[in-house]
């Protein structure tokens, strides 16, 4: 008889946004007559730009035609992307990033949760707590969490990010193998400057560990100074893997696109204690598990660097940090502690004191018909706190804030 993965049987429960869903649903249910806000999972609301649709529909009408159809494409994508990636992203910026360093595939949250294939079963993992919970739980998967203890897994390490240490995290206070950060950071909405950064560089450099660095919303980043690429910060080449997504950049959600690059100098020991690239391993793991992202798409995702997509883009950027604004400001005039909502399209929220963060997402939902996230679903350290996106239309937005004057606190 087969024998299963036990790993997936220590989970807890089901994934987080499943959750909020399923309630969500629930309540929808019982109550068809009242609309229901979203503000909770953080999926784009606004179309795909016309350049995005213009490019998409060009690539469509070659493949309907025998001399310009594509069949398989490249592992790791088209050249055309990849070098409007390296160019529009990188170079730009004063960062060489060399072609086969990057790798097309169809979702920053895909990489993010396949990457940890390639480091080996015992490596000790580093989150910074909370934390988006694919990073958890894919190690969870793989057994490196250890077991579940009601609250956390055992075998992790937490790094706290809360208002009483600034949402900075704090170095490892232990040997770990893999750091784990995400800024803009999801959930909380908050950022890091490059002096903050750079210690976890250092630390890497110094102890042999690597740094997964997911830069998904790095689009939503207004404050002067800060890096939108771990690769700003000096050192960050030899121990950092950097994730990246079209889907809130250019609302590709629904349309699967995104990129990670993995520099050469970015190493792990194998079995004899050689250094190995894993630059290389991810390759050889693409090549195998993974067909590419479609050529369509990949057109689609080129035409957001030309200088009307940017333009474009940019305008549905502004629109969501409008919202985020529209929230931040609407919590804080009716007496909520908030954070975030400045480089990033999330907005975190104390509760009310005595109100576990479920109970908020319960009561915000009879009361208010406003759907959120409760922050205990990112971890530990996201008891007592609340996650809002700005993905909606103002008018929503607008609105989901109104209805917050019918809370009964």
């Amino acid at each position: 008889m087969l024998r299963i993965n036990r790993n997936f049987q220590k989970l807890p429960g089901s994934y987080l946004f499943a959750e909020t869903a399923r309630r969500t649903k629930v309540y929808q249910r019982e109550h068809p007559d009242l609309e229901v806000i979203r503000l909770g999972i953080g999926d784009v609301t606004q179309p795909l730009v016309p350049a995005v649709i213009e490019a998409m529909h060009k690539a469509v009408d070659e493949m309907g035609h025998a001399e310009t159809f594509r069949g398989y494409g490249p592992d790791f994508g088209y050249d055309f992307l990849v070098d409007a990636i390296r160019q529009g992203d990188y170079a730009s910026r004063g960062i060489d990033i060399a072609y086969d360093e990057v790798f097309v595939s169809d979702g920053a949250k895909c990489d993010v949760g396949n990457i940890q294939e390639l480091f080996s079963d015992d490596a000790l993992i580093a989150v910074t707590d909370p934390v988006y919970p694919v990073y958890v739980d894919s190690n969870a998967m793989a057994g490196r969490a250890g077991d579940w203890t009601g609250e956390r897994w055992n075998r992790l390490l937490y790094l706290p990010c809360t208002a009483e240490n600034g949402f900075v995290p704090p170095l490892p206070d232990r040997e770990v193998d893999v750091i784990y950060l995400c800024y803009p950071n999801n959930p909380t909405g908050t950022v890091l400057t490059k002096d903050q950064l750079k210690p976890f560089v250092d630390w890497a450099r110094e102890h042999g560990a690597i740094i997964v660095y997911d830069a998904a919303y790095r689009a939503y980043i207004t404050t002067p100074g800060v890096p939108l690429s771990i690769y700003e910060v000096e050192g960050a080449r030899e121990v950092a893997i950097e994730c990246n997504s079209f889907s809130k950049t250019a609302g590709f959600t629904g349309t699967r696109c995104a990129y990670t690059v993995i520099p050469h100098e970015v190493t792990g020991l194998g079995a004899d204690g050689e250094r190995v690239s894993l630059n290389a391993l991810w390759k050889r793991r693409m090549a195998t598990k993974f067909n590419g992202v479609s050529y369509p798409v990949q057109r689609g995702a080129a035409a957001i660097y030309t200088p009307e997509g940017q333009r474009q883009i940019r305008e549905t950027i502004d629109l969501y940090l409008g919202n985020a604004k529209v929230i931040r400001e609407g919590l804080t005039a009716r007496g909520f502690e908030v954070y975030g909502g400045v480089d990033a399209p999330y907005i975190w929220l104390r509760t009310p004191a005595g109100i576990d963060s479920w109970t908020f997402f319960d009561k915000l939902l009879a009361e208010c018909q406003v759907v959120g996230t409760p922050g205990a679903g990112f971890g530990p350290s996201g008891e007592g706190y609340f996650r809002l996106t700005a993905f909606n239309s103002p008018e929503k937005t607008r609105q989901a804030i109104e209805r917050l004057d019918r809370l009964s606190l």
